[in-house]
């Protein structure tokens, strides 16, 4: 299958060559195993299966029943999807007899279809039902959480996933006017953020961070992040490698600390009789960090804020 067989669906990938290239897919790791942990609208899978050999293997995961949609129109045998989180992949890969992979890929934005989709609630931009759920089948939608929800939970969730210093405003503003009438459309809620956010970024939309919040919140995606990175990490082959594109400060500095843990191992004291070779290692070495160039930001706005960031898993001492 060809990255031309498929319709781009109005989504553009944030950093595709970039983040196979960090994959390393080649000579004999072309025939491995890979993760593409968040499939979107498939653009890094489809040319990651264009870079594996016939022998390789390539597993995807999305919660989106959309995305799910569009993966089923990729008929290659090397490939499958799995209808689930990323955060599931240690159950995944049981299920399926694989032990090691050979690269993860995770890119944790949300696809532009999502966001443009007014039915999807993602979006202040237009007037849709207040869902933001990334899998539609299944959990709470933000409307029925802010119905539900007690001021300080709002605020603290407000404040904590937003970075929003006006959260205890907002979330006052929100549960009095609940008490009116149901919140339930986006734009209503985007009109109740503005009348508690008096001053905001010159450029930025007052209901920016209380949306990202809000929607980081309802998919739980910080509490997946961190299991995903710690089973992919878990299940990865020597000289594998970990790819993960983040799209706000938050995602970014979980990506960096994960990473720098494994790379960074804390050294007992030098004073105490302790064999070099029996000293701690570490578990990886960090490769790059990469933002979109220029270029692909003036054809895409929305990769102005991605970071990418890679490393790769290091071999036991006196492995290969």
């Amino acid at each position: 299958m060809t990255l031309q067989s498929v319709p781009d669906l109005q989504h553009r990938t944030v950093l595709l060559e970039e983040a196979i290239e960090a994959l390393a897919i080649e000579g004999a790791r072309a025939d491995g195993i890979y993760l593409d942990g968040t499939f979107g609208r498939g653009g890094h899978s489809r040319l990651l299966l264009e870079r594996l050999s016939p022998r390789g293997r390539l597993i995807a995961f999305d919660k989106d029943p959309q995305a799910i949609a569009t993966a089923q129109t990729i008929t290659d045998a090397r490939f499958s999807i799995v209808h689930d989180s990323f955060a599931t992949l240690s159950e995944a890969l049981a299920e399926r007899g694989v032990t090691q992979v050979d690269g993860v890929l995770l890119d944790l934005g949300i696809s532009s279809p999502q966001v443009d989709e007014a039915a999807r609630g993602f979006s202040f931009r237009f007037d849709g039902p207040l869902d933001m759920r990334m899998d539609t089948t299944r959990g709470m939608s933000a409307a029925e959480w802010l119905a539900t929800a007690d001021e300080q939970t709002i605020a603290k969730v407000i404040r904590d996933y937003g970075e929003e210093r006006f959260a205890l405003q907002i979330a006052k503003t929100i549960v009095a006017r609940r008490a009116v009438e149901p919140i339930s459309g986006t734009r209503q809620l985007a009109a109740l953020v503005a009348q508690a956010v008096k001053t905001r970024e010159k450029g930025k939309d007052p209901a920016t961070r209380t949306f990202q919040a809000i929607r980081i919140f309802i998919n739980k995606e910080l509490e997946e992040l961190e299991i995903g990175l710690d089973q992919a990490f878990q299940h990865m082959a020597p000289h594998g490698r970990l790819v993960v594109i983040s799209f706000h400060s938050l995602e970014d500095r979980i990506v960096k600390r994960f990473m720098a843990s494994k790379a960074n191992v804390p050294q007992p004291d030098r004073r105490l009789p302790i064999r070099a070779v029996d000293l701690p290692q570490p578990l990886c070495r960090l490769l790059s960090r990469i933002k979109p160039s220029d270029a692909e930001v003036a054809a895409n706005p929305r990769a102005r804020s991605a970071v990418m960031r890679s490393a790769e898993r290091l071999p036991a001492p006196g492995a290969t």
